[in-house]
């Protein structure tokens, strides 16, 4: 009977970082999917943001205590490092975002290479896990056996790539507390009062979102759904019930100086916004497209609420839009310096499967190769 030294339950962005640092030991990988770091190559476009340069605790939801110290020491800088130590060819794009400059294909055999040592079971769904000497993982394909089990199966977003339960399944059984998970890094769906918004599909303007004391200045995308787009993505890991607000006029400092400036321009105009947006919107409110300088106190109000449009949205598209799951597997019963469990020895969570979300813009990777990065250097 063959005994692995460490076994992923995973072979995506944390367990391959994590397989590419083991060598010298006997080193198993375990995936439903058919081929390694699937979720690598569908994401940012077939592109993969694989980082941030500035990512930094704050970027995240979860206990910023345990968070901190792990991506300090395997941060931005050294994830970097490790890619053009690999020859990697990056993009920079805006707010600090590193993406793959050709394909995300190049980052995932940059992995095979350094994990062609390990041993792959593809196309394997893990059923169960039990401890007795070792780990015993029963599979679609049979028992795997191994010392070491370390869970890297991320959250429930993307079922179409194998994303499932497992991982939370497996920390219950060894007695370990689960966050309620959710979709985040979703669209939002609207309320009745907010249906107007539903007419403007495919309409992109820049907003600045305001949610539970964060603010995201970027795109915000009218779908048919609600509302998606960078800022509301971001937002979303934030909102789980209650009011946001939208400032849809970020380029205007204040409203009483466009009264001014604008007098003699209609509303539509004058607000420099999308025709259609604008006209949706009066109409919301029942507000005449009219010069400004007609406009009595209360119509001016009405105008100005756009400046902090403030409601509370009925939902999220749900996981089969998210890009990734808020909540999972408890900080507090995990050991940061070596992402072993405090309730069962040999047993290691990694990567989004723990209860740390991050925004939107490469830093949900770089959590998964900063906490793969912590286990490797611990075992």
């Amino acid at each position: 009977m063959k005994i692995h030294d460490i076994c992923f339950i995973g072979a995506g962005a944390s367990a391959l970082m994590a397989a590419s640092h083991l060598q010298g030991s006997d080193v198993a990988l375990i995936d439903s999917n058919t081929k390694m770091g699937a979720k690598l190559l569908i994401s940012g476009g077939g592109k993969c943001n694989l980082t941030n340069r500035y990512a930094s605790e704050a970027n995240y939801l979860g206990n910023r205590a345990f968070i901190k110290p792990i991506l300090e020491a395997f941060d931005a800088s050294a994830t970097l490092k490790f890619v053009k130590g690999e020859r990697l060819s990056l993009e920079e794009r805006s707010h600090g975002q590193i993406f793959c400059a050709n394909s995300a294909k190049e980052l995932v055999s940059i992995f095979g290479r350094l994990s062609a040592f390990c041993t792959f079971y593809l196309s394997t769904t893990v059923l169960h896990v039990r401890k007795e000497e070792h780990f015993i993982i029963h599979t679609t394909k049979g028992e795997i056996h191994a010392k070491k089990l370390v869970v890297a199966s991320g959250g429930l977003s993307y079922a179409s790539i194998g994303a499932s339960d497992i991982g939370f399944k497996i920390a219950e059984q060894f007695g370990h507390t689960i966050i309620t998970p959710a979709p985040a890094l979703v669209g939002l769906t609207l309320q009745k009062e907010q249906f107007w918004m539903k007419e403007l599909s495919g309409i992109a303007l820049p907003v600045a979102l305001h949610v539970e004391g964060k603010t995201f200045s970027e795109n915000l995308l009218f779908a048919h759904k609600g509302i998606s787009g960078p800022c509301v993505l971001s937002g979303s890991l934030y909102w789980k019930k209650g009011n946001i607000c939208i400032d849809f006029l970020p380029h205007i400092s204040s409203m009483e100086a466009l009264f001014k400036t604008h007098a003699k321009k209609q509303i539509t105009t004058a607000l420099g916004l999308p025709k259609r947006f604008s006209k949706a919107f009066l109409d919301a409110v029942r507000l005449e497209d009219k010069v400004l300088s007609k406009l009595n106190a209360n119509e001016k109000e009405l105008l100005t609420s756009l400046k902090a449009y403030t409601f509370s949205p009925a939902g999220n598209f749900g996981y089969t839009k998210a890009e990734v799951t808020r909540g999972g597997i408890s900080t507090d019963e995990i050991d940061g310096a070596s992402m072993q469990s405090l309730k069962c020895e040999g047993l290691y969570f990694i990567g989004e499967v723990l209860d740390v979300t991050g925004e939107l813009g490469g830093f949900n990777f770089q959590w998964a190769f900063a906490s793969a990065m912590r286990f490797a250097k611990a075992v």
